[in-house]
Order: C-alpha cells, then sequence, then structure tokens
C-alpha cells in the first residue's frame, strides 16, 4: 500500500503503475510524482523516470520507476504494450493525430468491413514502420516534432516492429475502434496513418489508451490525483 511506503522504500525502489491523464506529458506525470515523494519526506534529491513515453493525447498505463528500480527502464521498455483506441478513416494529419487539424478529406462509402479486417490482418507481422514527423525521435541534433511544427521537411529512418495482435471494429465508421499488441518503438499514429494509406482513403488516430506494458495492466493503475491522495493521507 502506498500509505505505508517509507523514504527508504521509495529510494530503495518503485514500480508506480499510473493510470496517466489526458493532455498531460509522460515528463508531467514523472515531475509531480517526483514532487509529492520529496515533499512528503523533505529529500532533496530522489531518483524518478518512466518505462515507456505515452504522448500527451494518450490516456493509460504509465510504469513510473522510483529510486534504485530507475536502473529497471530499460528493461522494461523491451516488454510489448497493448493498446485500444479509435482511427478516424477519410482524412489525414501532419501529426497523424489530432495535434493538427484534419486535411485531405476522402469519401469512404465504398469500404466494406471485409476490407478493413483484411488491411488490419496484412499489418499484423513484422515490418519496417517510419516514425511520425511529429515524433521525439532525434534529427540533427533536434527533436523531429519541433522541426516538423517549423515546417520544415522531417526525414526519419524506418525502424523495425512486430505487430503481434490487430483487430478492428467497423460499427461506427467512418471511426474504427481498434486493439492491438505490438512491440517496442511502434507509433500507433503511424499504424494509424499506415491503414488509412493501405485503404486508399487516409487515416489518422483520434483516441489512444495503453492498457498493458508486459505483464503489468492499467487496471492495476491509479490516477495520479489518487496516488497524491493517499501519500498524502498516510
Amino acid at each position: 500500500m502506498i500509505e505505508d511506503l517509507s523514504a527508504e522504500d521509495f529510494l530503495n525502489g518503485q514500480f508506480l503503475l499510473i493510470d496517466k491523464p489526458l493532455e498531460w506529458t509522460s515528463f508531467d506525470a514523472v515531475k509531480k510524482i517526483r514532487y509529492l515523494i520529496r515533499n512528503k519526506f523533505k529529500l532533496k534529491k530522489i531518483k524518478v523516470g518512466h518505462a515507456g513515453t505515452l504522448d500527451p493525447l494518450a490516456t493509460g498505463l504509465l510504469i513510473i520507476c522510483t529510486g534504485k528500480f530507475t536502473k529497471k527502464i530499460a528493461e522494461l521498455t523491451l516488454e510489448d504494450k497493448t493498446y485500444t483506441g479509435t482511427i478516424r478513416l477519410g482524412a489525414t494529419t501532419p501529426s497523424y493525430d489530432l495535434e493538427t487539424e484534419p486535411e485531405n478529406f476522402t469519401p469512404i462509402d465504398h469500404l466494406k468491413p471485409e476490407d478493413l479486417q483484411r488491411a488490419a490482418e496484412d499489418m499484423t507481422g513484422t515490418s519496417l514502420q517510419v516514425p511520425p514527423a511529429f515524433s521525439a525521435k532525434w534529427v540533427d541534433g533536434k527533436r523531429a516534432y519541433e522541426a516538423a511544427r517549423e515546417g520544415r521537411e522531417v526525414k526519419l529512418k524506418a525502424n523495425p516492429i512486430k505487430i503481434h495482435h490487430f483487430s478492428v471494429s467497423c460499427d461506427k465508421m467512418p471511426e474504427v475502434d481498434f486493439k492491438i499488441k505490438c512491440s517496442k518503438g511502434t507509433y500507433i499514429r503511424s499504424i494509424a496513418h499506415d491503414l488509412g494509406n493501405k485503404l486508399k482513403v487516409g487515416g489518422y488516430l483520434s483516441s489512444l489508451r495503453r492498457t498493458h506494458i508486459g505483464r503489468y495492466s492499467v487496471e492495476d493503475a491509479m490516477e495520479i490525483t489518487a496516488f497524491e491522495d493517499r501519500i498524502l493521507s498516510s
């Protein structure tokens, strides 16, 4: 229980399963947790980090490591991830999600459920994926998104990924609900973009939630407000 943990417990290392709120960056969550622990126990310094970035427009499982457990971050990032969310077909965005405005609107009335099922099946397995220009990848000493927001062309190298499972629901077209289990380094925004390209109608990610990192589940995670309430009440 969080209430029973001491300063020494946090310094020796804890895995905190946090349900990241919408519009928070992963660093925002780390910064808040670090502040709460330091303030509670009057610590001058404690290491706190996360095992796998979530975009601000995504919610869900964020593993935050404290103290000596920050050494386990590299190991945790190798785990497969599972996500649920929604892809909007019939348009694109420069960022592949709702950070930028939709454009290139295209009719989708001709699409059938079997077209989407086939496309999702074709994307399952090992492939090379180009990260979004609006990503945190380093390019020429700057984050790719910095150059993209300035309107400059960004060229990123394709990385090997593996999609273990990709299922889609066509009940609310043009919105397509999905569930995907994939390897480290997979950009779900690129999955949405690539699905739209494969169907020749365009697509972008309109919502995303991470439900699992390896054996860890968001069902066991707590909201940051709950963590704050519990640590301050102890």
